[in-house]
């Protein structure tokens, strides 16, 4: 089924046109991720789409009875609502019964004939599964506390909320502006799961790889004006892409031959006299006019960093907390020259708060930062960047440095670094005021760069930067001749770029861990699979400095063998797991029959699902152990086997 579609739209800010007499048509089933470089008009696109802003030319048609919840990058908060107020901000009819339902109930002074008829409306409308979802959901996001005010929440915290508010909205499309900004990595895991599973149409832009190759079966691109669709995920997408772009060139090869035919004509000084030397010379201009549109834009980044010394940054037994929580405990690291560490963990556990202590925008509680002579920090803020918005693009370039030198020894001045950056000659001498979000984000970063640092600490740079410039970025750490750390909770970026990480536990705890985000991972699923089946089998060689990392390969070869015989407790818990598994799968049956009935009973209806949560969970638990116990159980066998040959 047709959902909506947009015929010939064109849109334009002042004299910028966004994108010119595009069409789109979105279908139920479609998962839709929007793409291109910041400033293209990507958010432009999904407000239109959304209803939001209007198109200046075309039309968008939407089925009747079609629903569309839209999160926007910055979505409207009301300071004084609470958590579970703001949810049910929307104004369709179940949302404005439940709101009205949740009003009554906080008021003491509510009539009974009142509640009874909001209990039976709810129950009509089936509004009690979807409170009960928002509150699953907004647990699942890291928010607990449903009466809280949305004033007194951080802006990570509220874009959580208006995120939960769209995935409860009963929509038949949902569109989502950078929904994965601002959370942490399992949070995300958790997200590509529930859209994943979610039935309707789906449009979003987002710039993190991993999740739309997880979860998109379309890309749209908006380049130079002109949207380009594309089946499948964002690894079709490049193969794709690639195709497009050679076909292009072959056109463009054809077109610059005819252009050297039309030149060399021209300069023959032909008189246009007649209507045939007319239309050959118009031909010519338009011609002209082509190739130069074709010029294909590169965003380099080639800046070359000042000499590093021996002696980079040293840590020493670092503490920080903010009031009774603690956030950094007694750690201790000595900065290597080819350090590439990704910091990851839950938000609010202090990975920006390590950023901040070693670039001294932010004090320790105990402990000593050693910066070396030589060291020059650039610095990536996540939000707190100050940036004069009256300033025009280039005088803001031009305070970092008026000239800079390339890796290759060539002098480039910031008007040309900013040509590179994909800021051309007339955006210029734009105010900073009248960027889009994204190109404020890239236009700090070349300024981060300019300045020539050889230490760069970056926190959070893959939110609200486009995948191209990410791309590039990701290139240029490869060449840079010094130590890099980077916040992220974009797992390709992770993955690309680190070769260590730091993985903040929270309470305090900082782990070290030798490679990527994937190795990462990996190992800690190891760990906690090996803990479970033999606590003592697992060193994490936890520790101070550079040499004591989790040595992966050498630690878990050194691992004892699996045990060639049942423990007396393992022999017993083998034999009884079937029908501890089968006791309860018949206890979840009777739950999920239990919860049907509780549909009208709210406060029922929570202890049960989460009791059914907690079944669900030990039945998995419990299923784990099953594999386990039936392998070693078949390796027991055959070792008997072989000893009896």
């Amino acid at each position: 089924m047709n959902f909506l579609s947009a015929e010939n739209i064109s849109k334009s800010y002042s004299e910028k046109q966004l994108f010119n007499n595009i069409n789109l048509g979105i279908n139920d089933g479609d998962k839709i991720g929007v793409i291109g470089i910041n400033g293209t008009g990507k958010s432009t696109l999904l407000k239109v789409i959304a209803g939001v802003e209007n198109e200046d030319t075309g039309k968008i048609i939407r089925a009747n009875a079609v629903r569309i919840e839209y999160l926007s990058q910055n979505p409207a908060f009301d300071e004084n609502a609470t958590v579970i107020e703001q949810i049910f901000k929307g104004d369709t009819p179940v949302m404005k019964l439940i709101r009205e339902y949740e009003e009554a109930i906080e008021d003491k002074n509510t009539p009974d004939e009142k509640l009874m008829r909001l209990t039976r409306d709810m129950d009509a409308a089936n509004a009690w599964n979807l409170e009960s979802e928002a509150k699953t959901i907004l647990t699942k996001l890291g928010i607990t506390d449903f009466s809280q005010k949305v004033g007194n929440l951080s802006g990570g915290q509220r874009k959580r909320i208006a995120l939960a508010a769209a995935l409860i909205s009963p929509a038949e499309l949902l569109i989502l502006d950078e929904p994965t900004n601002h959370l942490d990595n399992d949070t995300i895991a958790w997200l590509e799961q529930f859209l994943n599973k979610r039935k309707g149409a789906l449009l979003m832009i987002t710039h993190d790889r991993y999740f739309l190759d997880r979860v998109v079966n379309r890309i749209i691109e908006i380049d130079g004006g002109n949207l380009y669709s594309y089946e499948g995920n964002y690894s079709v997408f490049l193969e794709k892409k690639i195709e497009r772009k050679e076909l292009e060139a072959s056109t463009q090869s054809k077109k610059e031959n005819l252009f050297r035919k039309e030149l060399a004509w021209i300069r023959r000084g032909a008189q246009a006299r007649s209507t045939k030397q007319k239309a050959r010379i118009d031909r010519f201009e338009t011609l002209k006019g082509e190739l130069g549109k074709a010029q294909d834009e590169k965003l380099e980044i080639s800046v070359t960093g000042s000499r590093l010394g021996k002696k980079i940054i040293e840590l020493e037994h670092i503490n920080k907390s903010f009031e009774d929580k603690k956030v950094i405990e007694d750690f201790s690291y000595i900065l290597l020259r080819d350090d590439r560490i990704g910091i990851v963990g839950a938000n609010g556990n202090g990975k920006s708060t390590l950023i901040n202590i070693i670039s001294g925008k932010l004090q320790k509680d105990s402990g000593e930062v050693v910066i070396g002579d030589t060291v020059r920090i650039g610095v990536y803020s996540q939000e707190n960047y100050s940036m004069n918005e009256e300033l025009r693009v280039i005088e803001y370039i031009r305070e970092g440095a008026e000239l800079i030198t390339t890796a290759d020894g060539e002098k480039v001045t910031a008007s040309q670094m900013l040509e590179k950056f994909l800021f051309p000659s007339h955006l210029q001498w734009t105010p900073i005021s009248k960027l889009s979000g994204g190109e404020k984000r890239r236009l700090y970063l070349l300024r981060v760069l300019m300045e020539s640092p050889n230490v760069l600490l970056l926190d959070e740079p893959t939110n609200d930067l486009d995948i191209e410039t990410l791309t590039i970025l990701e290139d240029y750490i490869d060449n840079f001749s010094g130590p890099v750390i980077a916040v992220s909770h974009d797992r390709y970026f992770l993955d690309r770029i680190a070769n260590k990480i730091f993985f903040f536990r929270g309470q305090g705890e900082i782990d070290k861990y030798v490679g990527n985000y994937t190795d990462f991972k990996e190992t800690v699923e190891i760990e906690t699979s090996s803990e479970e089946k033999n606590p003592k089998a697992v060193d994490k060689s936890k520790g101070n400095g550079d040499k004591n990392f989790l040595d992966v390969d050498k630690n878990f070869q050194k691992q004892e063998k699996k045990p060639m015989k049942f423990s007396f407790k393992e022999q017993r818990e083998f034999d009884e797991i079937d029908s501890v598994i089968a006791g309860l799968e018949e206890k979840l049956e009777d739950l999920e029959a239990r919860v049907e009935k509780a549909a009208t009973d709210y406060v029922l209806l929570q202890e049960l699902l989460a009791e059914k949560e907690s079944l669900q969970q030990e039945l998995e638990e419990k299923m784990e152990r099953w594999v386990y116990l039936n392998e070693l159980a078949a390796q027991i066998e055959e070792n008997k086997a072989n000893k009896n040959k």
